[in-house]
């Protein structure tokens, strides 16, 4: 089972907007500690993590915008937390109270299973 760690990231304004999730060439570095910011799990750590496949759950846009389309993605369905391969019950736990925790941002999205 992978070892993932847990953190809630970093934004600076909110969006409703459509959802597509990022890849590494989006944010414009080279910098994984900085990408790893719009991220809730990584299985190398958010200091300075390996690659970018390390990084899972991206939530926050590469403009710095915490998504709520992201946020029901990564805690429901064919992309959630739960569905990441040698995640423990645990961790997604822990990344799901994150998500909810950030959902307080928005007024009218609610996280549902």
């Amino acid at each position: 089972m992978t070892d993932y760690d847990v953190h809630e990231p970093e934004y600076s304004d909110a969006t409703e907007e459509d959802w597509d999730s990022p890849q590494e060439n989006d944010f414009g570095t080279d910098d994984l500690g900085e990408i790893a910011d719009h991220f809730v799990l990584s299985a190398s750590g958010f200091d300075d993590p390996d690659r970018y496949s390390d990084l899972k759950a991206p939530v926050v846009d590469p403009d710095c915008d915490l998504n709520a389309n992201a946020l029901q993605t990564a805690y429901s369905g064919g992309h959630s937390v739960e569905r990441i391969d040698d995640v423990d019950d645990d961790t997604v736990d822990d990344a799901r109270d994150v998500l909810e925790d950030l959902a307080d941002e928005f007024d009218d999205v609610g996280l549902e299973d």
